[in-house]
């Protein structure tokens, strides 16, 4: 699209692209915004229909058009996602809600599959029969689609899937907002505070405002991408913007105290404890006890997804007969709620190592449709929550300590069919570390012996299948996996994983990680063939596609392992526990199980850490008995397969990744 492209309550020609949250998407285009141009073409004019219909709505509804770009861009980052409902079923740009038949059929992932949460066989695994209550009367937040269509005239399914009109919905409730607050409509966008705090449908103040809070951010920064629908959208920075921040005290919100939650300031952040408590004769729940990181430290933090509704999530939490994590995030405005503390150990990863050594963060979703997507607003409270951790426990920023659920290996070879696969495919891990201040990127010269995968997004669409229905395809979708083949031919059988399926083939079930690597993993370089690279993985040869005009995978720097010279292969563990000589009396000694993968000569993988066997004992209710089990041997953390693996440091040797 050329010619001008302004805010009208902006100044003429001022345009600002966002750097505070490291490096945008490249894709992202640049438009002139001062000066004459010739008519736009048909293909320009269609380019540019969303900010028109920006600026439609705004001038319908008397509403700042950069107000309504701002919020906007907090929801959905303007795409539309093809009319498919988000994780807490919204729809469209402006993220208008309507989740009635998608709550109908949540259900937590923990009480789910074959998985123990806790992970950890010196206590019984805790398999809880879980039925999620059916909310009778949904909250107003997630009600917001049936609202627009009232006050618009505008049908819902309209609402669902015409970006123009959902945007004239977005607008018509911006509007009933500022009137419902006693507030004239304004051409300033500082007026307009309370109002789109109220938009986040959040029920308290600290919520509400840092919702607002990040708006006026969007909007005194400013933003321009493509959307996922080919549409260029620009928001023009207003640097010197302050909002009206007293009009917040008008909106009738509860207020929610911070006490004893253990987040940055930034973000809204409540205490909802999950019970530490026994029950029966000999059992309790939901959590243990603990002194991290004085008496072990925090080497992780999981990234899940709920499969459930916020408030049956909650629900659940607060059981002590059931399971438990950190903290979960709303999805709608970016809540957070703290479950247990940092010191102590939540049973969320189903591997007792990996939990005794990780922070768990559940965010608010289920898969109401094939391609259910995440809310911007939820990303960075996510990545502002994982910003204060990392720094606060030296957690590296990189996707061997920032794990997805999917990542956690099963801690012996029964459990590893069972593990589970959230937040899966569509989570945009390029876009999250980019808000970590971390964005991923190339760090080496074409001829490294090590690659970071790094799809973009958007445009990185494999086929999946068994979103709805097993077997039936998911929709077209971005992605952040890339899949592997065992040639370079996409013809070629996939690799096959002999932990998760035995002799049977991988599959491209949704699922199914059997043959696949993620936005931001690392992997040692095994061979190149015109556009494909092979790398090592799961103890084979793994090809995928990389062009050089459109690649999947950049050089990248680090260390490796391979196994010691004289050895045809070593075990791999998916837990790094100590020696038996290690275990003081009273403790009973924990097998070093090998999985039913290897290491093989000549082979390379790529290390995320060193670290000591280590065991945390805990059984009991009362903490008397708590044990932290430290040995002698290392064992190095790699990125063995799509899961994390450990290898013995004594079984192989560390190597610069460019020999």
């Amino acid at each position: 699209m050329r010619g001008s492209v302004t805010d009208p309550t902006s100044a003429p020609g001022h345009r600002h692209t966002r750097r505070a949250v490291g490096a945008l998407a490249t894709a992202a285009l640049l438009l002139p915004l001062l000066g004459a141009a010739p008519a736009p073409s048909t293909a320009e004019s269609s380019s540019g229909s969303l900010q028109r219909a920006f600026a439609a709505a705004a001038a319908e509804y008397h509403v700042p058009q950069s107000v309504l770009l701002g919020v906007s861009y907090l929801q959905s980052r303007w795409d539309a996602h093809e009319g498919a409902p988000s994780v807490s079923g919204g729809y469209g740009p402006m993220h208008l809600t309507d989740a009635r038949n998608a709550l109908a059929t949540a259900a937590s992932h923990h009480g789910q599959g074959t998985e123990d949460a806790r992970g950890d066989s010196a206590r019984a695994a805790l398999h809880p029969d879980v039925q999620v209550p059916a909310d009778s009367e949904l909250p107003s937040r997630l009600r917001t689609l049936p609202k627009a269509a009232e006050l618009t005239g505008i049908p819902a399914e309209r609402l669902r899937t015409d970006e123009a009109a959902n945007v004239t919905g977005g607008a018509a409730l911006l509007a009933a907002a500022q009137r419902d607050l006693g507030e004239p409509p304004s051409d300033d966008p500082a007026d307009w505070y309370g109002a789109v705090a109220r938009f986040s449908g959040a029920d308290d103040t600290a919520t509400a405002a840092a919702y607002a809070d990040d708006v006026y951010d969007v909007i005194r920064t400013g933003e321009d991408r493509v959307t996922d629908a080919g549409q260029q959208v620009v928001l023009a920075a207003r640097p010197g913007l302050a909002p009206d921040t007293g009009q917040l005290r008008a909106a009738g919100l509860r207020t929610v105290p911070a006490d004893g939650t253990e987040c940055p300031k930034s973000v809204s952040c409540e205490w909802i404890p999950a019970p530490y408590q026994q029950f029966g004769e000999d059992d309790y729940g939901n959590h243990d006890l603990g002194d991290r990181p004085a008496s072990q430290s925090i080497k992780y933090i999981v990234v899940h997804d709920t499969e459930g509704a916020w408030d049956g999530v909650l629900k659940l939490v607060q059981d002590p007969t059931y399971v438990s994590w950190n903290y979960t995030i709303r999805s709608t405005d970016g809540l957070i709620a703290q479950h247990v503390k940092a010191k102590d150990v939540a049973w969320h990863a189903g591997n007792w190592y990996i939990n005794a050594k990780s922070i768990g963060i559940e965010h608010e979703g289920f898969l109401a449709s094939p391609d259910a997507w995440y809310t911007e607003a939820m990303y960075r409270s996510s990545a502002r929550l994982v910003r204060y951790l990392a720094a606060k426990y030296r957690i590296p920023l990189d996707r061997q300590h920032i794990l997805g659920h999917e990542n956690v290996p099963g801690p012996t070879t029964s459990t590893i069919p069972g593990m589970h696969t959230d937040p899966g495919p569509y989570w945009d891990w390029r876009h999250y570390f980019e808000l970590l201040g971390h964005p991923f990127g190339r760090t080496a010269g074409k001829s490294t012996g090590v690659v970071t995968i790094l799809p973009d997004y958007a445009t990185n669409q494999p086929q999946y299948t068994g979103c709805v229905t097993k077997d039936e395809p998911c929709a077209p979708h971005g992605s952040s996996e890339v899949r592997l083949y065992s040639d370079h031919d996409e013809s070629s059988p996939l690799i096959k994983d002999v932990g998760l399926h035995k002799g049977a083939d991988s599959t491209i079930d949704v699922n199914d990680v059997g043959s696949r690597v993620s936005t931001g993993q690392q992997y040692a370089v095994a061979g190149r063939y015109k556009d494909w690279t092979a790398i090592w993985y799961l103890g084979q040869k793994a090809w995928f596609r990389n062009p050089h005009k459109d690649p999947t995978a950049v050089p990248a720097s680090g260390w490796v392992v391979t196994p010691k010279a004289g050895l045809d292969s070593v075990p791999v563990y998916g837990r790094a526990y100590p020696e038996a000589a290690a275990y003081p009396a009273g403790v009973p000694v924990q097998a070093v199980s090998p999985l039913p993968y290897t290491l093989p000569k000549g082979q390379k993988y790529v290390v995320g850490d060193v670290v000591p066997g280590e065991y945390y004992y805990a059984v009991t209710f009362t903490t008397d008995s708590h044990r932290v089990v430290v040995g002698k041997d290392l064992y190095y953390e790699i990125q063995y397969g799509h899961r994390v693996e450990f290898v013995r440091a004594a079984d192989v040797t560390l190597l610069p990744s460019g020999r």
